[in-house]
């Protein structure tokens, strides 16, 4: 019961303050050396999405099948799709998600909602599930990527 109470305190906190965390989250993404293909896309197109994904993270995080929920989040908001359509990088999508994970615990840290080595305890348990939305939702990044261009997955590397 009391993870519950950390991870609802966690997620509405991310709820809550989604728009502010995703405007965080853009000014890191658009100014960092390893994601500069998102310097391209329009602001407020990207906060809203970011935004969205905070937004819904408590309803995947509770969900009995969150793998699902993910692909079926990312199939709704055509976060893939659009990025896709602007020639952003494998790689550098995948590094904005991890900076959007990241940009959670920030604003939670700066929010001093860790008191306690209880809290702690409590939220690295939220953390982790958290962490595995996450990766699904790299892996499905991958896994559309792949869809849309199948010769990255039959061509064999270049050796030199």
């Amino acid at each position: 019961m009391e993870q519950r109470v950390m991870a609802d305190k966690l997620l509405d906190l991310s709820q809550n303050h989604g728009k502010t965390i995703a405007e965080q989250w853009y000014k890191a993404v658009t100014t960092n050396p390893r994601t500069s293909s998102f310097r391209k896309v329009p602001k407020d197109k990207l906060i809203a999405q970011a935004e969205a994904f905070f937004a819904n993270l408590k309803q995947l995080y509770f969900s009995e099948n969150p793998y699902r929920e993910v692909q079926q989040f990312l199939e709704r908001v055509g976060y893939v799709e659009y990025t896709y359509s602007l020639h952003i990088p494998l790689h550098e999508n995948i590094y904005a998600l991890i900076m959007m994970r990241r940009h959670i615990w920030l604003y939670a840290e700066t929010q001093a909602m860790f008191n306690t080595s209880l809290d702690m305890w409590q939220a690295v348990e939220s953390i982790n599930r958290t962490l595995l939305l996450f990766d699904y939702t790299i892996c499905i990044l991958a896994q559309k990527y792949a869809e849309k261009e199948p010769e990255i997955l039959v061509t064999p590397a270049k050796r030199s």
